[in-house]
């Protein structure tokens, strides 16, 4: 199932500039989501970190992995109209710079769900490279 960035704002709160994922290429509601973010030097970001040298912060990236899952937890039936809140970041790496021109693809596993607190396995990538990886916590409001 492919979704485009106004389906995507069907499901998940978040609006420019923090909707950080351009399109779900993949998705098993509930289970996982892959996403594509096209990382762009005209975002709000540049103008601070860095102006001289363009790095897409590493929060960021998590961030965009956190709403690839948010995709996936909340286009569950139950779920709808609710909201996926950060709980906790466990484990994260970062492998990989991340500048304007790439195209990080994001991959968020859900590994544990029990009522409304889950646990995700991210990766963001670029092409066959790990930029990011982390274990994300989310409860849902």
């Amino acid at each position: 199932m492919v979704l485009n960035s106004n389906q995507i704002q069907e499901i998940i709160p978040h609006r420019y500039p923090f909707l950080l994922i351009d399109r779900i290429d993949e998705l098993e509601p509930g289970k996982r989501a892959l996403g594509v973010k096209c990382v762009s030097a005209n975002e709000m970001q540049f103008m601070g970190h860095f102006p001289q040298q363009h790095v897409m912060p590493g929060v960021l990236i998590i961030e965009a992995l956190a709403q690839v899952g948010a995709v996936a937890i909340l286009s569950l039936e139950d779920n709808k109209g609710k909201i996926a809140y950060f709980a906790g970041i466990k484990s994260a790496k970062f492998r990989q710079k991340v500048i304007p021109g790439d195209v990080l693809t994001l991959e968020t596993e859900l590994i544990k769900v029990k009522g409304s607190i889950g646990v995700g396995k991210a990766v963001a990538k670029l092409g066959d490279k790990v930029a990011v990886e982390a274990e994300l916590t989310f409860a849902i409001g």
